[in-house]
């Protein structure tokens, strides 16, 4: 492996330890970049164009001028990919980070002379620590508190757009580990229906029928729309609806999803059990059938690389 990966930053490739962004971006002023979290299975990206395609969302809505088209930011992400090949851990899976913002403010540029541009930094990473840490839990689920920090409506912050501002999820969360450390914090709108995780999207299984909130007020997943299609394949009814506390203490079944993880079940919520307190069919039906489409175990991965995180700790 060659040492020292290297990240893409506005169109030069440079060591991990020197990607930086100014003091005097937009993205740290007012909060307003972009970005986009892939992973690859079997070092191949798993659906790149729709994270490409919320990204380019979010630019056009915050109005950014990155001086690159979908097309071309696919291509340097690929080469990101190419030139770092290398650089990995052998037969290592990766995540690939987007951060996309219009750069430094034009009050301050007398600070570059060269001129302002956009800031676009494109990183992959090893996933064995991200795994690592979750590996656990497709055997346990996770414990789910609703918080009283509640998502931020459309009307202000639209949830749609995947920014940084994201402070509201960095409460639910410490709100939720007072009550248990390693609970995964979920949200709420106005009305007390239930949003989105902070980072991942919810939903419960009732009689057979999965049950996931309606896209307003949340992120529309990436792994979410997976999981829907999946379902379709899998021939299991599928709702969009509002859900409640109510409707969650009621299922048989819950669990949330992400891009790291694709899907967690939860066993536990608000500390009560969910349905027996036990990993359902649903949710085994779902993660058997992921894994054969990207031709990886998820789970024996994620075990995969707890030991081997573990074995480097003790080295």
């Amino acid at each position: 492996m060659t040492e020292g990966r290297l990240v893409y930053l506005s169109g030069d490739f440079v060591p991990e330890s020197e990607a930086r962004v100014s003091i005097f971006d937009t993205a740290l002023m007012f909060g307003d970049m972009v970005f986009e979290m892939t992973r690859s299975y079997n070092m191949e990206p798993f659906r790149l164009r729709h994270h490409l395609e919320r990204l380019y969302a979010g630019i056009k809505i915050l109005e950014i001028d990155c001086g690159l088209d979908i097309d071309e930011m696919e291509a340097a992400t690929m080469e990101t990919i190419e030139i770092n090949k290398d650089r990995m851990p052998e037969g290592v899976d990766y995540q690939i980070m987007h951060n996309v913002s219009n750069g430094p403010l034009g009050l301050y540029s007398s600070v570059f002379p060269e001129g302002i541009k956009p800031t676009i930094s494109i990183n992959v990473w090893p996933l064995t620590w991200h795994l690592a840490g979750i590996a656990d839990y497709y055997d346990t689920g996770v414990h789910s508190i609703l918080t009283q920090q509640q998502s931020v409506p459309a009307r202000y912050i639209d949830p749609k757009i995947k920014n940084r501002s994201r402070v509201f999820y960095q409460v639910a969360n410490l709100q939720a580990h007072k009550i248990d450390p390693k609970a995964y914090a979920l949200l709420s709108d106005e009305d007390g229906f239930i949003t989105e995780g902070t980072g991942n999207n919810f939903f419960i299984v009732k009689d057979g029928v999965i049950y996931t909130p309606e896209g307003r007020n949340i992120l529309r997943g990436v792994t979410r729309g997976t999981v829907i299609d999946l379902a379709a394949e899998l021939g299991i009814p599928l709702q969009e609806t509002n859900l409640e506390a109510y409707d969650v203490h009621g299922a048989d079944e819950a669990f949330v999803s992400s891009t790291s993880m694709f899907i967690l079940p939860v066993t536990k919520f608000n500390t009560l059990p969910v349905g027996d307190g036990e990993i359902g069919p649903t949710v085994q039906r779902l993660t058997d059938a992921f894994s054969g489409t990207v031709g990886v175990d998820i789970v024996a991965q994620a075990k995969q690389y707890k030991a081997e995180a573990e074995a480097t700790a003790g080295g």
